[in-house]
Parts: C-alpha cells; sequence; structure tokens
C-alpha cells in the first residue's frame, strides 16, 4: 500500500531540538540509565549532556510531562514515572492514545516568532490609534485574576492573554496579519505552550505584572504612539522568555 502524502510528510519532517532531546531521555529510560522513580539530572547538567540550551531541554521536560512519564515537583527535580519504563518498553505512546498526530511547537520557537511580528503588528494598530472593544474584554478578564492556582482562573487568564495577542492584529484591519495572528494564537494554546507557561508564571505578583504590560501595550496603540507601543511589546516578551524558557 502506497503511503499517503500526510505521512511522507510526517516521515521527512525535521524534528524541533525539544522532540530530539525528548527523544534521548525516552531511550535512556527505556535502557535503565534513567529508572523508574529516579530523579533526573538538572536542566543544567542534561543540556551539557545533549550539547543543547537549557529551553529545549525544559521544553522536552514539559512534553515528557505532558505524556505522563516523567513528573516534576517543585523545589526537588524532575523524577521518572513507576510506569514510564515499562511503558515505553511495551512500545505505547500517549500522544498515539490521545490522537495526537502533529507535535506541539516549540515555545521558544514561537516566541522567537512572536518576537518579530508582534511589535510590527502594535505599530499597524497604532497607526489607527482606535480602541477596541474585544481587547479591552480581555484586558478586564485578565485584571480579574487573583488566584492562579484555581484551574478556572487559570484557564481565563491562558484564554484572555493569547485572544489579546490576536486582537492586536485585528487592529490593525490587516486580514493577513490577523490569519497569521490566528496561527500563533493557535500555538499559545498547545498542551506544551501552556505546561511551560502555568510553571514560569505562577506567582500572583507576576500575574499582575503580566496584566500591567498588556495595559500598557494596549493605551499605546490607542494613544498613536507606535514607538511606545513596539517597546512595550518587545519588553513583554523578553520577559515571558525569562520565566518560561530561561537560558
Amino acid at each position: 500500500m502506497s503511503a499517503t502524502r500526510q505521512d511522507l510528510e510526517s516521515y521527512f519532517r525535521p524534528l524541533q531540538v525539544y522532540e530530539q532531546v525528548e527523544e534521548k531521555i525516552k531511550a535512556e529510560i527505556r535502557t535503565g540509565r534513567f529508572a523508574p522513580e529516579s530523579r533526573l539530572p538538572s536542566e543544567r547538567e542534561l543540556a551539557a549532556l545533549y550539547g543543547v540550551g537549557r529551553p529545549a531541554v525544559r521544553e522536552a521536560i514539559g512534553a515528557l510531562q505532558n505524556e505522563g512519564l516523567v513528573v516534576t515537583r517543585r523545589n526537588s527535580g524532575t523524577y521518572v514515572t513507576a510506569s514510564a519504563s515499562q511503558f515505553l518498553t511495551d512500545g505505547g505512546s500517549a500522544d498515539q492514545e490521545a490522537g495526537q498526530s502533529e507535535p506541539d511547537f516549540s515555545p521558544t520557537g514561537t516566541l522567537e516568532t512572536r518576537f518579530i511580528l508582534e511589535p510590527a503588528i502594535a505599530r499597524r494598530a497604532a497607526a489607527r490609534g482606535k480602541r477596541d472593544r474585544l481587547a479591552e474584554q480581555y484586558l478586564s478578564q485578565m485584571e480579574t485574576i487573583v488566584d492562579i492556582d484555581n484551574l478556572e482562573q487559570r484557564a481565563l487568564w491562558n484564554n484572555s492573554d493569547r485572544m489579546f495577542h490576536r486582537q492586536l492584529a485585528v487592529m490593525t484591519g490587516d486580514a493577513l496579519l490577523v490569519k497569521i495572528a490566528d496561527e500563533v494564537a493557535k500555538t499559545m494554546d498547545q498542551p506544551l505552550w501552556k505546561r511551560l507557561k502555568d510553571e514560569g508564571i505562577y506567582e500572583p505578583n507576576r500575574i499582575r505584572l503580566y496584566a500591567s504590560e498588556h495595559r500598557f501595550i494596549y493605551e499605546s496603540i490607542v494613544l498613536g504612539d507606535a514607538d511606545a507601543a513596539a517597546f512595550y511589546v518587545e519588553q513583554h516578551i523578553k520577559r515571558v522568555r525569562r520565566d518560561i524558557a530561561p537560558k
């Protein structure tokens, strides 16, 4: 039976760096080097071992957490789950069981793309200098969050955050930019992005700071100050990267 186009594209798709690290860790679990319930080396140690940056290691660990193969305990480290070795030896794949055919995009890659696009989007939106009802709604929702450990508030925060950034593209009035922003917003709704964001941004004070940064971006756009809008977007994305993908 001939392979479908989708099969061929999947077969020839180059693995993202975090996927390569993920596969190496899985191999170590299979061979017993990383035994069930043992603590993994630190992010820095794994980065040195595999010759990659810490962001790739953090993303790989996040992907393994989503598959139920490791668990991270704050201020303690990351541990292989009791069933991980047997699960991998049996050829199991949590992604396959969940019906996931495509891997999540690297959050670091998403941030790099956003750093290129969003300052330009903010400048275009500032050129129009108009208020936007939905952007203000998302801002208000973010400003109501007081308990990020509450699952409902966390979900509201994540959705309001990503949709606010998408709405900035709507404020440009450019349909192509909106389409591009839609794709970026999808990556910010993927499990790996959510996990790294939830683990990196978990303090109430940090949430309030993020909400303030969003407010600065929006008000600069409404005032027509393109330089300020682009500056605040750049600083915000740099902060997100420091929080969820530290070097």
